[in-house]
């Protein structure tokens, strides 16, 4: 996978979006925000992006679903892109499971500041 330069945030709490934005474009990320699962699979599958930064818990469209229509079985829509999941909900184990199983990396909101997130996304690139 190449470098991380564009970052998709699903995440419908202002100020988390507001910070993350703020934080990641400070970084030199380009970066899109929507604030709704459904948004959210369009901008996605529309263009192309290095990162999706997805939360589970969004009006009109879960997390799990977003996934679940971005990355069904045997069908990756967005191959090149990959998936981080925030949340603050703490879900069962068979659900935390199922959206490990689709995405790149699974964080706890509360665990992870905007400095940690971007080491994080700095510790995922790799050169070409």
């Amino acid at each position: 996978m190449s470098a991380i330069k564009t970052i998709l945030i699903i995440e419908d709490d202002r100020f988390i979006g507001e910070m993350y934005v703020r934080s990641l474009q400070q970084a030199d990320f380009d970066v899109t925000w929507i604030t709704n699962g459904a948004d959210g699979v369009k901008a996605a599958t529309d263009k192309q992006y290095d990162l999706l930064l997805l939360d589970v818990m969004l009006p009109e469209q879960q997390g799990t679903e977003v996934l679940r229509k971005l990355r069904p079985d045997n069908d990756d829509k967005i191959p090149k892109s990959r998936v981080i999941v925030l949340t603050n909900f703490d879900q069962d184990d068979e659900s935390r499971a199922a959206m490990q199983a689709r995405a790149d990396g699974y964080l706890i909101k509360a665990d992870i500041t905007p400095r940690k997130l971007i080491e994080l996304i700095k510790s995922m690139q790799t050169v070409e």
